[in-house]
């Protein structure tokens, strides 16, 4: 018999992540913020405007801002945003908002760069990917990371070399082989109610949605999606 996850609500999700919140006191390495760079790198010259879609404490939002003239953050969380502005007061120019991606309706055309990052297995996919879509400016960019299901030998070969690679980075930027107790039981009982696109899934919506978009998979779970809006 197949064993399904529970399906959690939008409270619930909010609740978890104020957990995690809570009991993330310092703002240090994770696998998301390894590919930061990455990201950045694909960032349009001259960024006017900047949106973050679950952009938890602001890590990334602030280095956004760096290359955009403003940038919209939103998040589920309340406790995230909170520590997101007083982590970013040196920030005039990111504006952060407890928001539901969701049930949100974004301006058209508006955005030069649309991020999210290990947000969308959240949210529904193709509804999300019309929805930055719309929000794009000609000429703009939409960054996605999020985690992927395995759904191969090579993924499962991926994932047994990522561990090790994972523990080494996390030794070295954090002096610790696994997180605190705390936070390992925030995201265990977070997690159970996480579900991933296969890499396969993610492919055939973007062909569908974002066509020429570049998906690629990568070592810590995680597969990201570059597109760049052109006028067709």
């Amino acid at each position: 018999m197949i064993k399904t996850k529970p399906t959690a609500t939008t409270a619930t999700i909010q609740a978890e992540f104020d957990r995690i919140a809570l009991v993330t006191s310092a703002e240090g390495w994770s696998q998301n913020s390894y590919y930061h760079d990455f990201l950045l790198r694909h960032t349009p010259a001259g960024c006017r405007k900047a949106l973050e879609i679950g952009c938890g404490t602001g890590a990334f939002s602030r280095r956004l801002a760096a290359r955009s003239e403003h940038v919209t953050a939103l998040d589920l969380s309340p406790e995230m945003i909170r520590i997101a502005r007083e982590r970013s007061a040196e920030f005039p120019n990111i504006e952060f908002h407890v928001q539901d991606a969701a049930s949100s309706d974004f301006p058209s055309e508006e955005f030069d760069c649309i991020a999210t990052i290990a947000t969308l297995h959240h949210l529904p996919f193709k509804l999300m990917l019309d929805k930055m879509k719309r929000a794009l400016r000609v000429g703009g960019v939409l960054l996605i990371l999020d985690l992927l299901e395995p759904e191969s030998f090579y993924d499962l070969l991926t994932s047994a070399v990522a561990y090790p690679v994972c523990a080494s980075l996390r030794l070295l930027k954090q002096r610790r082989l696994r997180p605190p107790a705390e936070v390992r039981a925030a995201w265990a009982e977070h997690e159970q109610y996480d579900s991933y696109l296969t890499l396969s899934e993610v492919r055939a919506a973007c062909n569908e949605a974002l066509p020429g978009a570049r998906v690629r998979r990568h070592l810590m779970w995680r597969y990201s999606v570059v597109w760049k809006k052109v006028v067709v």
